[in-house]
């Protein structure tokens, strides 16, 4: 073991020292807890590469190697043993830059407690107990007590709790479920004990997917029943046969009767990961459950999936693993998992990413369920005003802000190979979107993203100006010559326009005065709301590294405005970086702060790639169609609206696109040479 506590070149391995076996390896801090568990093919390789450039690490990496003051490792025979070591360590230690999944949500399952001597079936959650069956789990409590109370008329078993059935035996009197022949009644001995763990094995084998044993045994006796007369036990067991037949109606029918899978999709970003599992038993759905994870460490869907199969069967019990497990992606080491989780089971586990038919079709509808999952938590989280109010703690510490940054705004461009190049500015008060703030901009310079940046944050703090000029709180006007940009003047298309998805034309914003009294400032003495560009931001992010944070810091200097903080986060590996820094800022991996400044990036990002979308089909219908002679705008919509887009129309021929309501053979002839770049004249 190396062990040192000045960094990590002073704890790195001696050259040599380190064998090129299989194994497993823990990083530890100072005072010898374990903060990191991996396993390696080769020990030398996989230890080596953590030493070898740390510059070239990743934050999260960087930030475990820095916590850490020594490295030991156990070489092993095999891959499987790799994977087993590693899991048991993970259990026993609790590292904390290692993947852990929580539940995001408290799931219930229906659990038999087979290791009592009167089976009881009950609703549980939370941590697993030893003697007791559990199936599911399911989305709501309710759904398990309907199919209960379906069963419990063929398999009348205990559901009691141990007050209740401690009371009715010392009374010699079963409760009401006893009566109604929903519970065979142990309690003043009705049936012994085997009898009724008979009927609770029963009730297990059903939930595990054996249904058609019994329906087909209750049929059988119904019909015999009929057939020596006894009409009203033959209409008892047809009851009985619909409610079985009603419980396994609520669970739905995806694949064949013998297929038991799970099937595991997962959706993520930089900084978190949802996983979402369907249990499919004998064909049927029979229950759903989702985890969301912290990406602390740098880690791919692949190495996700391996955490993820590890934690989820690591201690499952043989029964509960299915003989299949289908997966978004293979994980690194597929036939060793494979074989631990055979081991496991005592029977062959396959591990697949299904290609085609109703298997891949139920993997798309979980992967759905991911997506949902993550945006949901995403929304919960957002929406916390703790978790709010510390992001912007947190932010301010960082970057050395007097006050916490209430109005954030962040600027990104796109452009397609430098053609039609627009920008975003999306706004944050007090850590959550403000739409009806959202501006775009149609940018001029083509000369890459530092000079666009440096225009539209120029342009944006010019009418900042204008309008504190307006309202009387600057002492002196603009220079006269200063221009501010194309799309900046009221009501232009290119510039500013409110939206949460596309922009739109003119400004608004929410708020007004009353009509008492002068306005206050910001606020539009004619329409009573605010002006379009009357607050500055506390913060000014850009999408980018510190290229683009200076030219942003740049126009600002040039215009005399001074309270504002810039930052630029790089998207690579989310690096704040400040105007003039040699170094950029890095934020825990799990901090609010970045959790924020992340939302706020992408929001910008999202915001102006769908303008640039907009404005580039806008500009290919335009420019391919424009040069037709005699071909205005009625009929160019005509021809979009019959074809559905330039590029069916550009594979039409002429005499297709004659069938269009007003196009002749000339005019069809001149968009057939004009969509091919020739001379339509």
């Amino acid at each position: 073991m190396a062990r040192s506590a000045g960094g990590p070149a002073s704890f790195r391995p001696r050259p040599g020292s380190i064998p090129e076996s299989p194994g497993v390896y823990r990083f530890r801090d100072p005072g010898g807890r374990v903060i990191y568990v991996g396993k390696a093919k080769s020990l030398r390789q996989r230890l080596n590469s953590y030493f070898a450039d740390f510059a070239g690490l990743h934050p999260r990496t960087q930030t475990m190697l820095t916590t850490a003051a020594g490295v030991d490792w156990t070489v092993v025979g095999t891959e499987v043993e790799a994977l087993q070591l590693e899991y048991s360590w993970i259990k026993e230690y609790d590292p904390r830059f290692n993947v852990k999944y929580r539940d995001d949500k408290s799931y219930p399952y229906l659990a038999v407690t087979m290791g009592e001597e009167f089976p009881r079936v009950q609703v549980l959650r939370g941590a697993k107990r030893k003697g007791v069956r559990y199936f599911g789990p399911y989305s709501h409590a309710w759904a398990i007590r309907e199919t209960v109370d379906l069963l419990l008329r063929v398999f009348p078993i205990r559901s009691c709790s141990s007050g209740v059935f401690q009371r009715a035996a010392r009374i010699g009197r079963p409760c009401l479920l006893g009566y109604i022949d929903k519970c065979s009644a142990p309690c003043v001995s009705r049936v012994t004990a085997a009898e009724h763990r008979a009927l609770a094995e029963d009730f297990c084998d059903f939930m595990a997917g054996d249904t058609g044993r019994f329906t087909r045994r209750l049929e059988a006796e119904m019909r015999r029943a009929a057939a020596d007369q006894e009409y009203e036990r033959a209409a008892r067991l047809r009851d009985d046969l619909q409610a079985l037949q009603r419980a396994l109606e609520k669970q739905a029918v995806v694949l064949g009767e013998s297929t038991d899978c799970d099937v595991i999709a997962l959706a993520d970003d930089p900084l978190e990961a949802a996983v979402q599992v369907f249990y499919v038993r004998g064909g049927r759905i029979r229950g759903q459950r989702g985890w969301v994870v912290d990406k602390i460490e740098e880690t791919g869907p692949a190495e996700l999936v391996e955490n993820f199969l590890l934690q989820m069967y690591g201690e499952a019990t043989p029964e509960a693993l299915p003989r299949e497990v289908l997966v978004p992606v293979l994980p690194p080491e597929t036939g060793a998992l494979a074989d631990l989780l055979g081991e496991r089971r005592g029977a062959r586990v396959e591990i697949r990413v299904p290609q085609r038919g109703d298997k891949k079709s139920l993997m798309e509808t979980v992967e759905r369920n991911a997506k949902e999952s993550l945006a949901q938590h995403k929304i919960r989280r957002s929406s916390d005003l703790t978790a709010r109010s510390r992001a912007l703690q947190e932010l301010a510490d960082a970057l050395g802000l007097d006050t916490a940054p209430l109005r954030i705004e962040c600027y990104d461009v796109s452009h397609l190979q430098g053609t039609n190049v627009v920008a975003s500015m999306v706004v944050f008060e007090d850590g959550l979107a403000r739409k009806s703030e959202y501006r775009r901009f149609s940018v001029r310079s083509t000369e890459g993203d530092v000079a666009s940046i440096y225009e539209v944050v120029s342009r944006r703090f010019r009418r900042y100006l204008e309008e504190r000029s307006a309202t009387g709180e600057l002492d002196t006007g603009l220079d006269a010559g200063l221009d501010p940009g194309p799309g900046t003047g009221p009501g232009t298309v290119p510039d500013a326009g409110p939206s949460g998805g596309t922009g739109g034309d003119g400004a608004s914003a929410e708020g007004g005065g009353d009509g008492a009294g002068p306005a206050a400032p910001g606020i539009d003495p004619e329409t009573g709301r605010p002006r379009k560009f009357a607050y500055p931001p506390n913060l000014l992010v850009v999408d980018g590294g510190p290229a683009q944070a200076a030219a942003a810091q740049r126009a600002l200097d040039e215009l005399g405005v001074d309270d504002v903080a810039v930052c630029g986060l790089a998207k690579r590996l989310e690096e704040v970086w400040l105007p003039g820094e040699d170094l950029p800022v890095i934020l825990p991996r799990a901090s609010e702060a970045l959790y924020l400044l992340q939302r706020v990036r992408d929001e910008a990002h999202r915001f102006a790639i769908a303008y640039h979308r907009s404005k580039r089909s806008k500009s290919v219908r335009e420019s391919a169609l424009d040069e037709v002679p005699g071909l205005g705008p009625a009929r160019r919509q005509a021809l979009i609206k019959h074809f559905g887009s330039v590029k069916r129309l550009r594979a039409a021929t002429a005499e297709e696109i004659r069938e269009v309501p007003g196009i002749g053979p000339a005019t069809a002839e001149a968009i057939v040479s004009a969509l091919k770049g020739e001379n339509p004249a």
